[in-house]
């Protein structure tokens, strides 16, 4: 691939990256232990990550346990599940921190799918400001060394890209809403 063009296709992939991780910790209605993923605690004065202070498993198809490797998190980890935007109420029994999932309702589903469908819109406007950028810089090569032939070339180029990524988000897109409908 044209160096020129690898830019473009790193930051590329980061955007498709960044999506793919958002749309990991989106709730499915069945336990998901990446729901955990963008939740800290204070561990000894270190904001720490759970899955790092912690046995995370899932026992049941709606249930996560949380065994905390030092006890005296249990309180610290309760009151970050609590503060998150999860919506989830832990149940601890002194050792152990249980997240049940409650089953997800009709509307509720849709309303995730539209969230995870304005997301991947997010994604896709990042790419397309990607492309125009890539689009403005060969542009200004008008003029130096490289031809104009190169230079559509190279949009040519950067546009196939800009194509394969959009793809690549639609089809997260549809396999994350298959999910969440999924009963």
């Amino acid at each position: 691939m044209n160096e020129k063009l690898q830019v473009y296709d790193t930051k590329m992939q980061k955007t498709l990256n960044s999506l793919d991780a958002e749309l990991a910790t989106i709730r499915a209605g069945r336990a998901n232990p990446n729901v955990l993923n963008k939740l800290t605690v204070d561990y000894y004065g270190v904001p720490t990550p759970i899955q790092q202070a912690a046995n995370i498993s899932v026992p049941e198809a709606r249930m996560i346990q949380i065994q905390p490797w030092d006890k005296s998190l249990i309180k610290e980890i309760e009151k970050a599940i609590l503060t998150s935007d999860l919506g989830l109420n832990p149940s601890n029994d002194g050792s152990v921190i249980r997240l049940m999932f409650p089953e997800l309702t009709e509307d509720r589903r849709k309303e995730i799918v539209k969230d995870v469908k304005k997301k991947g819109e997010a994604a896709k406007v990042a790419i397309r400001n990607i492309r125009r950028d890539g689009n403005d810089a060969f542009k200004k090569l008008k003029g130096t060394e490289v031809s104009e032939d190169e230079i559509k070339d190279l949009e040519s180029e950067l546009q196939k890209l800009t194509d394969k990524y959009i793809a690549n988000i639609d089809k997260s897109i549809d396999v994350k809403s298959k999910e969440v409908l999924t009963v």
